[in-house]
């Protein structure tokens, strides 16, 4: 598996299976992970055949992170995707649709374990980083249940899609409950920031960033995109800002000069919560270059 860009990654860009040389373009999109999808956007008459292709591109690492959306375990295509992929050196990790409880994710977990058909050694091989999609009422309210699941699990993430049809959302802002509660679940199981979903306009930028401004707020940390021309609103939007760089600066070095919690001239209060925090935009800030 390739390192790829350096964490913390902050555009995923979605590819569908089926179309190699749409892949292969993503690959060149400057995307810090690309999400290969085998679900939503394959036809049932393409399923195989996208199988195909992305296990023959994942025989191999590739030059960034990828990741790969198999179909759901309740479906046809669901277990011959995991089998298929899972022990392969290009893939970086699985992103499970439809989970609802943390069943689901050890169900895709144990069938990941298994040995692929062509291993024929009879030997299990390490199950590969996780990501649980909920996409459901049930599967928000079973968001910490599913993040404690597996410890192959590495974060959770919305359907936004899904979850507005089965919540009967007309607007974004419906989404807000829903969005912190993933937040809060990822977090108090020690997982990273969840990443936003897509923004499904790919001609609305202004729209675009106005939601990865609100996701930020809410605590997410990067975006899953359908297009290339929205890789730079994302990074754009995530990436702190000069003065945020600045003052963060400010409490790493005040924290390095003394210990212990304390007040800035200007009345910032310092303590090891904030400190965390001014290191974690630092990280981000060096990716301005």
């Amino acid at each position: 598996m390739s390192a790829g860009p350096a964490e913390p990654w902050l555009t995923w860009l979605y590819a569908p299976g089926d179309r190699p040389d749409t892949v292969a373009k993503a690959f060149r999109s400057g995307a810090d992970v690309v999400l290969v999808d085998l679900e939503d956007a394959v036809g049932p008459g393409r399923k195989e055949y996208a199988r195909r292709a992305t296990a023959e591109l994942l025989s191999a690492p590739q030059p960034v992170p990828v990741h790969v959306r198999v179909n759901p375990l309740s479906g046809a295509w669901g277990e011959a995707d995991v089998r298929a992929l899972a022990g392969l050196p290009g893939l970086g990790g699985l992103r499970l649709p439809k989970v609802a409880s943390p069943g689901d994710v050890v169900a895709y977990a144990e069938l990941a374990a298994l040995p692929r058909e062509a291993d024929g050694s009879g030997a299990g091989h390490r199950v590969p980083p996780l990501w649980a999609l909920l996409e459901s009422a049930l599967g928000v309210e079973q968001a910490y249940a599913v993040a404690r699941a597996h410890p192959a699990v590495r974060g959770l993430a919305l359907g936004e899609a899904d979850l507005r049809a089965d919540l009967g959302m007309r607007e974004e802002a419906g989404l807000d409950w829903a969005r912190g509660r993933v937040v809060v679940a990822c977090r108090a199981a020690g997982l990273d920031a969840p990443v936003q979903s897509v923004h499904p306009d790919v001609r609305d930028e202004a729209g675009l960033a106005a939601s990865c401004a609100r996701g930020r707020a809410l605590g997410f940390l990067g975006r899953a995109a359908i297009h290339p021309r929205q890789l730079p609103v994302i990074e754009r939007a995530y990436l702190p800002l000069p003065a945020e760089v600045a003052a963060a600066e400010e409490i790493v070095a005040a924290a390095a000069a003394e210990a212990g919690a304390q007040a800035l001239p200007d009345g910032r209060f310092v303590d090891a919560a904030v400190v965390a925090a001014a290191r974690r935009t630092l990280a981000l800030g060096a990716r301005r270059g």
